[in-house]
């Protein structure tokens, strides 16, 4: 065998070897899971909780929160959280929402907290549909906030597409997770070897209810330029917040974040008339009062 040949096979076999290991490992880089055992009790500082446990159709069971404001309730913020830890410690968020008077439903997903069941994207997406259901019977999607944080973006996304929330909050959006895992590995095939690709701007396309996105400025691992072209998606429906030097896990240290969110949820929608205002002004035609 010529020795370039060699070369050439033993790359391409290298290659081989890396991808599949990529295939079966990804779990473990993409998710950071905190197990809780089954009679853990979970317990927050001027919080009322009521813990839930739903079956699932092949048997998992996904364990939830739910966090009461103090007033009676003006709606539910179904809260899907990012790739770590358990509700345990993103608990301590559903604060921003109960004291404006909502609830807020967080969810393990597969594989966290006390959630059990084998994880898939297929299987995330069949659960979180089943709480939405769950959701509704409870309340109308006219009082329902669908509320994505980084990987959980993803998943709020497609549940918005599917139904039809009052709101749809995006907080540290990717555009899609296959992207993000492109900047770290740009020479392997991820569109073949990623199970969980998540497109964000596919599922956008098919939202009906005002699209709310928060990004920080200074985010290292899902760039803002990321939410600028989630924005450009569906614009009139779409609105985005920037948060000035905010990074990707900090965004509730700044004051502007809080004030975002306080206008987000508090806000009636409203008809803007354009009539008389300068929206079909072309400002680089000059007029007649104007002198060339």
């Amino acid at each position: 065998m010529p020795y370039w040949l060699y070369v050439l096979v033993l790359i391409l076999a290298t290659y081989l070897v890396l991808s599949i290991i990529l295939y079966y490992v990804q779990d473990y880089f993409l998710f950071k899971p905190e197990k809780l055992p089954k009679d853990f009790q979970f317990y927050y500082d001027n919080q009322e909780i009521e813990e839930y446990n739903l079956e699932t159709r092949d048997g998992a069971t996904l364990n939830g929160l739910l966090f009461k404001p103090k007033n009676a309730s003006r709606g539910v913020v179904l809260y899907l959280k990012g790739n770590s830890k358990s509700i345990k410690g993103w608990g301590k968020f559903a604060v921003d929402f109960t004291r404006h008077d909502f609830s807020v439903l967080m969810v393990d997903y597969r594989g966290f907290g006390k959630s059990t069941g084998k994880r898939s994207q297929k299987a995330i997406k069949r659960d979180l549909q089943v709480i939405y259901n769950r959701v509704k019977e409870e309340s109308s999607e006219e009082r329902i906030i669908v509320y994505g944080r980084s990987m959980g973006s993803g998943f709020a996304s497609k549940l918005a597409s599917m139904n039809n929330p009052k709101m749809l909050i995006l907080d540290a959006p990717y555009y899609s997770l296959r992207k993000v895992a492109g900047r770290y590995m740009p020479f392997m095939p991820l569109s073949i070897l990623m199970k969980y690709p998540l497109p964000t701007y596919k599922w956008l396309k098919y939202v009906k209810c005002p699209i709310h996105i928060i990004h920080g400025t200074h985010d290292k691992l899902i760039p803002f330029k990321t939410s600028v072209k989630l924005s450009q998606i569906q614009p009139k429906i779409t609105r985005l917040y920037t948060v000035i030097g905010g990074g990707h896990k900090n965004l509730n240290n700044f004051e502007s974040y809080h004030k975002m969110l306080g206008e987000i949820i508090n806000s009636v929608p409203k008809e803007v008339n354009l009539e008389g205002s300068s929206i079909h002004v072309n400002h680089a035609k000059k007029t007649k009062n104007e002198k060339a």
